[in-house]
């Protein structure tokens, strides 16, 4: 540690940003943050650097990640770590002796050829090795029961100490002070925003503060009611002695079917395990004092993991073992970290909940929360880590005991698609929901809501059999989506988070973060995107207007704590009264041609195109129940939603089933409320749309009220970009095999070379064949012309498809069919 401040010094009175947290990710965050020009940096240790978790880790740095993003973050943590030592001096222990991935079964290696396809996209050097090169590779592997091996020749190791001293020693030399051996006891907060860090010796003024404190950072930022729902779990593995044929240089061996990585240690052998299910550590306050502290070997936990480890390293059951280590790591109930600036406070930035891979994504996540923090907005698409995606339940003793045990076994689980986590479940139920069980609803989870995912029929078990083609599911979703274009299909919709806005300064906040023009008749609903300064899509809703001086806002269950912190921030200062209704208020979507006749029958309001026109919403008598109906679809078809108490929703419900069963009426889930918007061309946020991602770009361009007086956020960006070609675009996608299914992040080739990527996609009823969509870019212009004259291809698990392409939706072009 030489070079950086003693133990206990003096601390300055302010600091433009104070980091607290001294492992690897705190002082990478220091060290990007003096590369960004920001000098006046404070970073708080309590103990010495490293302590805590960076110390004990196993130093890998792989690249490739389950998402196009996190791939982008740790490709760059390997770039980084590779001109570390040159720049600073100071020895990092980085190289590069790859990895190999192996599968045995079938399963296994369709999901690692999946993750290669998408590394292609992102630049990531991949190859399929045969065996007889595998053992050449690895001769300790046993090999005679796999089916497939990947090799990544760029992968990376690295000393965690080395890496980190390098990383302060950077931000040191460019003006961070790093100051070692003070706790950070509380934050102090004024009007919502940072105003100081309070320590041991002193408080430090300041407008931003960065939690990288590892499993101490959920009860440090609940002293400010902030939200970080991470857990410590024990986390093992074991050095062996001196081993006879584990050469220096070795790749890293990963097999996730045994649980087990495998790691070269100077000549001896590192295997680290991540247990089907994780051992929860400590849900109280951790010490201080446990900075290198560790835990007990607990052989019966893990000795059937071992013993699978010795499975495919035979030579590791006869050797000595030098170490057996078992350490605390913090996971989060996804198993994604978190990042970001806080929703309920300003100026709190958060990086911590690793789930063991905090090594190889420190230089990205130092990199892109420095931006973050210069920019006040990310550099790229981040939803994913976003920590506005955590909510409060999620922080409850029990309900992170039952998930984070769940989470850190799926690391090295089958990442399945449409996979349903099994702990900690039934946290967020509709007033429907046990009438929709009652009609057969399997349930997945989504922000804790329990919701239907499709219905099975009598008899058939309520349960998902995962694989990568056509699931059990599939044709109970196919005859949902044809009962909605033929007929008329029900949603259970009341996760969809509610907003109401009013007061003297509603209109005005709304049209300043709506593209849209928000200054509409009463009883007009809105689709617009919130924007931010660079024209990036922050959010995709509806805005309906109430009154002169009311709205409701409706979004997605997903985005409901990020869309709030969005809209509480730009109401600060404002006459405006904001209330979340999302538990006050059932929604039930009744969509397909026949909606019209059976809510004809429940009400008497006119329906027609006339009396209630696309895009317009009142409260209307149906069935002796006051209900807010609005004329909107996420399907592409005629509908409603219809929004009511949640006393009254059983009602409601019950009514529409009566009337609705001789017209057809099916139950309808959410997957195949997806695959409906998919084929007529709807945009989903976090997929299709992000931050990245503008409305010109995205086509939704008609949203824009360019005529608005309103100076609206991002309009200056989107202005520019409006007068210039669209090099970017998003497309609409058909994969012309109809056996085959893609997911998302696959390349778009077109004549050979890599020209994007799919956003999201799900096999299409009308279509027989998976729809998807996707960003293209081109530098001239996409335009139908250039896709038209192209040969296109995917890449589903190292094999290339065609597909076709189009700028309009593959089921009703134009959009007529929800204003019919």
């Amino acid at each position: 540690m030489a070079g950086l401040l003693p133990l206990g010094p003096a601390l300055p009175d302010r600091a433009e940003v104070v980091v607290i947290g001294g492992g690897i990710v705190g002082c990478s965050i220091a060290y990007h943050l003096t590369r960004r020009g920001v000098s006046d940096v404070v970073l708080l240790e309590q103990g010495t650097l490293t302590c805590g978790t960076t110390w004990h880790a196993a130093g890998l740095v792989s690249q490739l990640k389950s998402t196009h993003s996190l791939t982008r973050l740790a490709t760059y943590s390997a770039r980084l770590f590779e001109e570390l030592e040159d720049e600073t001096g100071q020895a990092t222990g980085y190289r590069t002796p790859g990895s190999i991935s192996v599968a045995d079964n079938e399963q296994r290696w369709e999901e690692i050829l999946r993750g290669a396809t998408m590394a292609e996209g992102v630049g990531v050097e991949t190859r399929v090795i045969d065996l007889d090169e595998a053992i050449e590779l690895w001769p300790l592997m046993r090999t005679d029961d796999l089916v497939g091996a990947l090799y990544i020749p760029r992968d990376g190791q690295t000393s965690p100490v080395d890496t980190t001293m390098a990383l302060a020693k950077g931000a040191k030399s460019r003006g961070a002070r790093i100051i070692e051996g003070v706790s950070a006891t509380d934050l102090r907060v004024a009007d919502g925003k940072v105003a100081g860090v309070v320590t041991e010796q002193g408080e430090i003024e300041t407008e931003t503060v960065v939690l990288a404190t590892g499993m101490w950072t959920r009860h440090l930022a609940a002293r400010i009611g902030v939200n970080v729902p991470l857990q410590a779990c024990e986390h093992f593995y074991i050095v062996t002695e001196p081993l006879d044929g584990m050469e220096i240089g070795t790749p890293t061996l990963r097999d996730p079917g045994n649980y087990t990585y495998f790691k070269e240690e100077t000549g001896k052998l590192m295997a680290g395990f991540f247990e089907p299910r994780g051992k929860v550590w400590r849900t109280d306050q951790i010490p201080r004092d446990f900075s290198f502290g560790t835990l007990d070997e607990d052989w019966e936990h893990l000795g059937p993991i071992f013993e699978r480890a010795i499975h495919r390293v035979p030579a590791l059951g006869e050797c000595g073992l030098q170490l057996f280590f078992n350490g605390p790591e913090s996971f989060t109930p996804d198993g994604v970290y978190y990042m970001g600036e806080a929703p309920e406070v300003d100026g709190c930035f958060v990086a911590a909940g690793f789930n063991s891979v905090g090594i190889q994504s420190a230089g990205g996540v130092g990199w892109a929360l420095a931006d973050w923090i210069a920019d006040r907005r990310p550099p790229m698409d981040l939803n994913s880590v976003d920590i506005r995606r955590a909510l409060p339940f999620q922080a409850e003793t029990d309900y992170l005991q039952d998930r984070i045990s769940e989470s850190l076994g799926l690391l090295y689980a089958m990442h399945w698609p449409f996979r349903q986590y099994e702990s900690a479940r039934g946290i967020r139920l509709s007033p429907l929901h046990d009438r929709i069980a009652a009609a057969g609803a399997v349930f997945g989870e989504t922000a804790g809501w329990e919701r239907p995912n499709w219905y099975a029929r009598d008899g058939q078990a309520r349960e998902y059999e995962y694989s990568y083609g056509k699931q059990n599911w599939h044709d109970n979703m196919v005859a949902e989506c044809l009962g909605v274009r033929e007929a008329v299909g029900l949603f259970d919709q009341t996760s969809f988070a509610k907003f109401t806005v009013s007061g003297p300064d509603a209109l005005a906040v709304l049209n300043t973060v709506s593209v849209a023009d928000i200054d509409a008749p009463i009883g007009k609903a809105v689709y617009t995107q919130w924007c931010n300064q660079a024209g990036g899509i922050e959010a995709d809703l509806t805005v309906n207007r109430l009154g002169d001086d009311e709205f409701f806002v409706v979004t997605a269950a997903a985005s409901e704590a990020r869309d709030w912190a969005w809209l509480r921030r730009a109401c600060r200062g404002k006459q405006v009264t904001l209330a979340n209704i999302t538990h006050e208020q059932a929604m039930i979507g009744l969509m397909g041609p026949q909606s019209r006749a059976v809510l004809s029958k429940l009400t008497d309001a006119d329906l027609s195109n006339d009396g209630f026109e696309f895009g317009t919403g009142r409260t209307i008598d149906l069935a002796g129940f006051d209900v807010f109906a609005l004329r909107m679809s996420y399907v592409g078809d005629l509908g409603w939603e219809l929004y009511a108490a949640n006393a009254d929703a059983g009602g409601v419900y019950d009514a529409l089933i009566e009337e609705g069963r001789p017209r057809g009426l099916v139950h309808a889930g959410y997957h195949a409320m997806n695959s409906l918007r998919l084929e007529a061309g709807m945009r989903h946020w976090g997929h299709d749309i992000t931050d990245e991602d503008t409305p010109l770009e995205a086509g939704l361009g008609f949203t824009v009220a360019w005529d608005k007086t309103v100076d609206f956020n991002g309009r200056s960006a989107l202005e520019a970009q409006r007068r210039q070609p669209r090099t970017k675009r998003l497309i609409q996608l058909r994969i012309e095999d109809p056996d085959l299914l893609t997911y998302h992040d696959e390349p778009l080739y077109r004549d050979g070379l890599v020209v994007g990527r799919i956003s999201s996609s799900m096999w299409s009823a009308t279509q027989n064949r998976c729809c998807a969509m996707g960003y293209v870019e081109h530098h001239e212009a996409v335009t139908k012309e250039w896709l038209d004259s192209g040969s296109w291809e995917t890449n589903i698990a190292s094999r290339r498809v065609p597909v076709s392409t189009s700028i309009r939706s593959w089921f009703d072009p134009a959009n007529q069919r929800p204003k019919q």
